[in-house]
């Protein structure tokens, strides 16, 4: 049984590496263990402590991950062990790979019509059995439709590159009508995939800073990282 820690009212499970989320987690001998999975960080513990909504998914959620290191940090301190940061990006491609070994149908959402293609091409040449893809400009009105097409795809992983929470939000719905389905929300995993988004350096992420390059190649993420700042606060406050 995963051992799981308490971070902000969300329970994250604590594991020593990808292949042990996998398999205690997502894959058994029979498939996929239905379910979603979601990239925690600190971001997105302030989103869920302002919006009652996203934490109500995240609660609902079979497998909560840390992906930032500011929630490994926290669920180590209280452990008292070493808590691995799981990167999503890392944990998918692995996903992916594991896939090839029971021949899973796999459904792609999300990104631009070229990088979503591009993510089916070159995954399909590894050997995955992608039955579907989708971008990810749709409306809300057209929402059913893309569900449906999901559904009758008879795709038993579907991973979701829509942008937190819309792809959390999206995930919810559409597990009420694929129930025997397993969920994953990647973000902006497929444009690192491809090659369209080059990822931080080996140094960078060996540090744990990963999130520092990404800011420094993108100035715009300035405002989003000041959710680190209120993060911080609340830790060293107990709050969550």
């Amino acid at each position: 049984m995963t051992n799981k820690v308490n971070v902000g009212g969300v329970n994250i499970v604590a594991c020593p590496s990808i292949n042990e989320l996998i398999d205690t987690s997502i894959l058994n001998s029979d498939g996929v263990i239905p379910g979603m999975a979601i990239a925690v960080n600190p971001e997105k513990i302030i989103a869920a402590k302002n919006d009652p909504n996203v934490m109500a998914i995240l609660q609902s959620a079979t497998v909560c991950y840390p992906d930032g290191v500011g929630v490994s940090y926290v669920m180590s301190k209280r452990t008292g062990s070493k808590v691995a940061r799981i990167p999503g990006c890392e944990l998918w491609e692995r996903l992916m790979e594991r896939s090839i070994e029971k021949n899973i149908p796999v459904y792609l959402l999300g990104a631009t019509q070229n990088t979503v293609a591009q993510t089916h091409e070159k995954l399909s040449v590894l050997g995955v059995n992608v039955v579907g893809f989708k971008n990810g400009y749709f409306t809300k009105e057209q929402q059913q439709l893309v569900i449906d097409e999901i559904v009758s795809s008879g795709a038993k992983i579907v991973s979701v590159a829509l942008g937190s929470p819309r792809q959390e939000l999206f995930i919810f719905e559409c597990m009420k009508q694929a129930p025997q389905t397993f969920f994953m929300g990647v973000g902006g995993t497929y444009d690192v995939f491809t090659g369209n988004v080059k990822r931080a350096p080996k140094l960078f992420r060996a540090t744990n800073l990963e999130w520092l390059y990404r800011l420094s190649s993108q100035p715009s993420r300035l405002f989003r990282q000041s959710n680190l700042l209120k993060y911080i606060y609340l830790y060293l406050t107990n709050k969550v």
